[in-house]
């Protein structure tokens, strides 16, 4: 199921402080731009139902969850308002096993490679390497030197449409955006410009 996301457009989009009043219009933005991956972190307004919203709207379209997902009882929440992906800001394997458990996708967020190795023993499907900005691309090329080939790396973190480029050629998969795509009050046309600076972008990086 991830694989197949990613290979569509290897972008999450990370609506970390929407409301449930605007998802939809953002949702539908963010989807024509070709988005398929899509988080509401749960220290937004209601992120629940913005969750259910956002499934009940591309849920048959798209990979639809929640970031900043910290403890077990929040998996269960997040699977019962019908969220399919979930990311954390850090790697604990109990969120891992919940999350595998299920039946949801997991990205858990890591910082050295112990954490990556031990996320990926938990059950880890990719890996948000986060703070992108204390990472780097050089950190990313060591690790991809000895984490296993089909395992995306995903940094997460000041990533914009121009900065792209030297993660990729280190090894990322794909990213997860944030305040760059979105921030709140945007309108879902600055968000859909966003995103298709950000679509078009990557698609240039992989002529």
């Amino acid at each position: 199921m991830l694989n197949e996301y990613l290979q569509t457009l290897p972008l999450i989009a990370i609506l970390r402080g929407v409301t449930q009043h605007e998802i939809e219009p953002i949702g539908q933005a963010l989807y024509e731009a070709g988005f398929r991956i899509m988080e509401v972190p749960l220290n937004s307004p209601e992120p629940l139902e913005s969750i259910v919203r956002l499934d009940r709207l591309l849920g048959d379209k798209c990979l639809i969850g929640a970031g900043t997902v910290t403890r077990v009882q929040q998996v269960r929440d997040v699977a019962h308002a019908g969220g399919k992906l979930i990311v954390s800001p850090h790697g604990d394997p109990r969120v891992i096993q919940s999350t595998k458990a299920a039946g949801l996708v997991s990205a858990p967020g890591v910082a050295t490679p112990t954490e990556a190795f031990a996320a990926l023993n938990a059950g880890a499907d990719v890996l948000k390497m986060f703070p992108a900005e204390q990472l780097g691309p050089k950190v990313i090329k060591a690790w991809r030197a000895v984490l296993p080939p089909e395992v995306a790396l995903l940094p997460v973190g000041g990533i914009t449409p121009d900065n792209m480029q030297a993660f990729v050629d280190a090894g990322a998969g794909g990213f997860g955006l944030g305040s760059a795509l979105y921030k709140p009050g945007m309108s879902a046309e600055d968000v859909g410009r966003n995103a298709r600076a950000f679509a078009d972008a990557w698609q240039a990086l992989k002529r």
